[in-house]
């Protein structure tokens, strides 16, 4: 019965926050163009706002690959890559430590032969498993938040973040950054 609770709090707490972010008129600002104008005025804020804004449409599930399509357009592909794999891995983070103090390790306690190999396998290689993962899922918002649940460490879960997450970062970087080119 306990871990039902905590998986619903979860669920309560993400469906929440995604009615604030959707009625309070915040997805009208996930656009390159807020994001160019917060950077031209001031870089410092301007990563502030779009690590901001990409953590909490993490936390109400919507996909980063939103989020680095809008950076690489507002910034280009460098500047754009790098703001992308920083909020990301802050975005991660974020929603690692949100699902974990809401559900603690609620997945632990899933019945079945299967969760359990995929948990002794994170058990084995987190970091390893988590880089993978990363490869596969970039910052899908759900795994984010199975991650948290899984009761897989901080450490590991952070490493496997930073290792996993440059090359998806880098070729959809690649990928959008030439789409705006023949779109021009």
């Amino acid at each position: 019965m306990r871990r039902h609770l905590r998986l619903l709090a979860v669920v309560l707490f993400l469906a929440l926050l995604w009615a604030l972010f959707e009625w309070s008129g915040l997805r009208g600002h996930v656009t390159p163009a807020f994001l160019r104008e917060r950077f031209e005025h001031d870089l410092f804020w301007g990563m502030l706002a779009y690590s901001s804004l990409f953590a909490l449409g993490n936390l109400v599930q919507i996909p980063g690959m939103i989020f680095l399509a809008a950076a690489v357009l507002a910034l280009g592909r460098v500047w754009g890559g790098i703001a992308t794999y920083v909020a990301a891995c802050l975005s991660c983070c974020l929603s690692f430590w949100v699902a974990r103090w809401l559900g603690a390790d609620a997945l632990r306690e899933l019945p079945g032969r299967f969760a359990r190999r995929v948990l002794a396998r994170l058990d084995s290689h987190p970091v390893q498993s988590v880089a993978v993962l990363r490869l596969m899922f970039q910052t899908a918002p759900v795994l984010n938040v199975a991650l948290g649940l899984s009761g897989v460490g901080f450490r590991p879960y952070v490493l496997g973040t930073l290792i996993g997450l440059p090359l998806p970062i880098l070729l959809l970087t690649l990928f959008f950054d030439s789409i705006s080119r023949l779109v021009r």
